[in-house]
């Protein structure tokens, strides 16, 4: 297919070979050619289109993520090569490895014959340093190419053809921090892993995973701040004394039915006092209405979806890890069926075309009904989303994009998770729920207890959203000044409980709070500590630290450093946030956190016998016993 007459020949670049066949089948609406590239997986399409009112001849490759990676200078890589402490500095560099070596070669040879290189890389920073691996090659092999940028968040016609119309220029401070944390991971991950590996595994029979030879004490400067939240949590458990204590329950059964009164103490550790005021209250059993407070209460839709939030709710809801719904939210997203999975945004601009996104949804089976009653303005059912206060500039909250019943080749937790992105935005565009929640006060004794019940006047948001309840019972109807005898007045004993170990929601909850990773990456934390054998998740999807886990964690906790504290990434996350902005360069955070994780290192190492200490808690020295 020859370039039409006066048509300058472009280079389309998107991040998956999926993501390129969806964006030349959109702009030459299924009128492009293919042929193969010089990687099997990643073809190369053509087709005539405009720009503006430029003619192009569009070529549409792809690469499949990172085309290069960061590792130290051959002579550094090997273990035993130098002192791990020399990792700090060792020369480091970027390098499109072996295996993508056919991809490079597709795009510099397309690259020579073209005019413009135009970057499709997903809409993040981690997007954003993979586009600059691709100018490196592209602007290597033609360095008269105009490079653009399109920015877009669903590989929808809309938003494609917006996209291409309206290109911008790409990020470099996006990508320079990508490059900061890669350097600062691959240098304190380096060092430290190879610190505690060659130390420990020298010392102790570490047979955990039935692997021994092959076994990798890594250490991340996220990985292990997320296992110091379950471990952290595990010793809180350990530590828990049950204590018992006392409570005195009242209720009251009417015509009406039956209401249960809580004890303002709530509770009493001391027996003899609780006694004291329980016989009080039964020699002078009459209960006093002094109070009955009647107030309309609203249960409000959720924000809509940032990544976090998806993924804590489909933990909670579609009992589906981290790893997986991400796994399947992008296949989603590939597909055409949702935005941009990975997002901070959790408020839609007012430039959204909401109610366009509504109505796609009006023929389904389940939530269509509910779609149409949201778009009728007599039902009075619609109401803006509420603002979340974050937006990380680049995408949307997670929506829908395209109707479906579930495709043929999906799986029900494509459905599940389809189904709960749909469901979230129809309940963010929804009117809080109503109730009337009465609240009745009474006296015994001079003792107060209360009683509250609740009624729901209107579900509206939880007609669609089935993952939110909002229970309660109705009380029977009191007066103030109305006098009864409690049908039953108890003193009951209890003893305190530690609480549960942390769910994956939970923990996904504490690294967001912390700022450890990033919304893209958490999941890959978690699932590298059950990897690395570290930590081990229960059937209820319940976080424990294996021996393993715990003893690195106790050894560096020894030592005095908080090396597995949340409090070191935090810093460095939000420097690498200033680099992302322009209030801080990429060289000042390397020096700055290299500088401050060198001298951890040196004191680490310094006080290793904590280490091989808490070790020796767990596991047993080669060469005898402990």
């Amino acid at each position: 297919m020859p370039p039409g007459g006066g048509a300058i020949r472009v280079l389309n670049v998107a991040e998956k070979p999926s993501v390129a066949k969806s964006v030349a089948e959109i702009l030459s609406r299924g009128g492009m050619q293919s042929r193969a590239g010089r990687s099997r997986y990643n073809r190369v399409f053509e087709f005539n289109y405009a720009i503006g009112a430029q003619a192009c001849h569009m070529l549409v490759t792809s690469v499949t993520g990172h085309l290069m990676e960061l590792d130290f200078d051959d002579r550094y890589r090997r273990w035993y090569s130098c002192d791990p402490a020399e990792l700090f500095h060792a020369p480091v560099r970027k390098a499109v490895p072996q295996d993508k070596q056919d991809i490079k070669r597709t795009l510099e040879e397309e690259a020579r014959t073209c005019q413009w290189l135009v970057l499709w890389l997903d809409c993040d920073r981690e997007g954003e340093n993979i586009a600059y691996e691709v100018v490196d090659i592209c602007a290597g092999a033609n360095r008269n190419l105009n490079i653009w940028r399109a920015r877009f968040s669903a590989l929808i016609p809309r938003e494609i053809h917006e996209a291409v119309q309206h290109l911008a220029r790409p990020n470099k401070l996006f990508a320079d921090a990508v490059d900061a944390r890669q350097e600062i991971d691959l240098r304190i991950g380096a060092s430290f892993t190879r610190f505690q590996t060659m130390l420990l595994k020298d010392a102790f029979v570490l047979d955990v995973s039935g692997e021994e030879r092959n076994m990798v004490l890594s250490y991340g400067p996220c990985q292990f701040p997320t296992l110091g939240f379950i471990v952290e949590r595990f010793w809180e458990i350990q530590a828990h004394e049950p204590e018992e204590f006392w409570t005195i329950n009242c209720s009251h059964t009417s015509d009406e039915g039956t209401a249960s009164f809580i004890w303002i103490r709530g509770h009493l550790f001391d027996y003899s006092s609780a006694v004291v005021i329980y016989e009080m209250c039964v020699h002078e059993p009459m209960a006093t209405v002094q109070n009955v407070r009647n107030q309309e209460k609203l249960k409000y839709p959720p924000y809509p979806l940032s990544t976090v939030e998806l993924q804590k709710r489909a933990s909670r809801c579609c009992r589906m890890s981290s790893e997986h719904t991400m796994k399947v939210a992008e296949e989603l997203y590939q597909a055409g069926f949702i935005s941009y999975p990975r997002t901070e945004t959790d408020s839609f601009s007012p430039n959204t075309d909401l109610h366009a996104i509504v109505r796609e949804q009006v023929d389904h089976p389940d939530w269509g009904t509910y779609a149409q009653r949201l778009l009728n303005p007599e039902e009075r059912l619609w109401r803006n989303p509420s603002n979340g206060g974050h937006d990380d500039k680049a995408h949307p909250p997670i929506h829908p994009t395209k109707f479906s019943t579930g495709e043929n080749n999906w799986s029900p937790d494509h459905k599940k998770v389809y189904e709960l992105v749909v469901r979230h935005f129809l309940a963010c565009c929804s009117q809080p729920a109503v109730g009337a929640e009465t609240t009745v006060e009474v006296d015994i004794a001079g003792e107060q207890f209360n009683a509250s019940g609740r009624v729901v006047l209107a579900k509206n948001y939880l007609d669609v959203y089935r993952y939110d309840s909002w229970g309660g019972s109705l009380l029977p109807t009191y007066t103030i000044g109305q006098q009864f005898v409690p049908t039953s007045l108890t003193l009951d004993s209890g003893v305190t409980r530690p609480p549960p170990l942390l769910a994956e929601a939970d923990l996904l909850s504490c690294m967001d709070k912390a700022g450890i990773g990033t919304d893209a990456t958490m999941h890959e934390h978690i699932k590298k500590l059950l990897d690395r054998c570290y930590a081990t998740k229960d059937a209820n999807s319940r976080f424990s630290p294996t021996n393993l886990g715990e003893a690195l964690v106790m050894g560096y906790d020894e030592m005095g450093y908080e090396l597995w504290k949340p409090y070191l990434r935090a810093m460095m996350e939000a420097d690498m946030k200033s680099v992302s902005v322009g209030t801080k360069s990429k060289a000042q955070v390397l020096e700055g956190c290299l500088q401050q994780m060198k001298a951890c290192f040196l004191d680490a190492r310094a006080n290793k016998v904590k280490l091989l200490d808490a070790m020796g808690t767990f596991f047993a020295r080669f060469g005898g016993s402990l």
